[in-house]
């Protein structure tokens, strides 16, 4: 796992090699990009602003799943979700009991959206770059990252988790986290060319 040879340990709640790191809080990811860029200059790896990461996950399409319109079938079943993401619905979680809920899955078991990359939706909930704002007035309209000044604001993260139910699984949907909050938190990394 690439978080524990950076950062020689695992915070993750389900501890494996082939599950992302979990329980990272904003800090937490910022620490490991300047330790990983510290090690590999020129590397500048990021996390990706709030514009950034829709626009991987949705990667060309416009709908709710780069798969799939979103169909909700049930309480927890959306037709198209099961194929690409980890959810509630998927989960062997049990929203009555709460010993019900298994946990991360291994990434790159579910398929990958049009442009390659897998589990953008569900497992665990990413950290963007972006401070949260109610909406996008005043928002970059070139993709980079909206910050503001002040200082350790609520941030936002996207993608779902595999705790989450299909209303919040999906490209569109984002979330207002504190920078210090860890559960069912992971991060990926962006690198974007000038």
């Amino acid at each position: 796992m690439l978080w524990e040879a950076v950062m020689s340990n695992n915070p993750s709640r389900f501890k494996s090699p082939d599950r992302p790191v979990e329980r990272v809080s904003w800090k937490d990811a910022q620490e490991f990009l300047a330790v990983i860029n510290g090690r590999m200059p020129g590397l500048d790896l990021s996390l990706p602003s709030e514009a950034q990461w829709e626009y991987a996950c949705r990667a060309g399409t416009m709908t709710a799943l780069y798969n799939d319109p979103m169909e909700i079938i049930g309480v927890n079943n959306v037709s198209g979700l099961d194929t690409i993401a980890w959810y509630g619905g998927n989960s062997g979680v049990d929203f009555e009991l709460e010993n019900g809920k298994r946990g991360t899955h291994p990434v790159g078991r579910k398929e990958p959206n049009p442009w390659g990359l897998c589990d953008m939706l569900g497992n665990v909930w990413e950290w963007t770059q972006d401070q949260w704002h109610d909406d996008y007035q005043g928002a970059s309209t070139d993709g980079r990252p909206w910050e503001g000044s002040v200082p350790n604001a609520s941030r936002v993260v996207r993608g779902g988790s595999w705790d989450d139910g299909p209303r919040v699984v999906r490209a569109a949907f984002r979330r207002l986290v504190e920078p210090s909050d860890r559960r069912f938190l992971g991060f990926r990394c962006a690198r974007v060319h000038s």
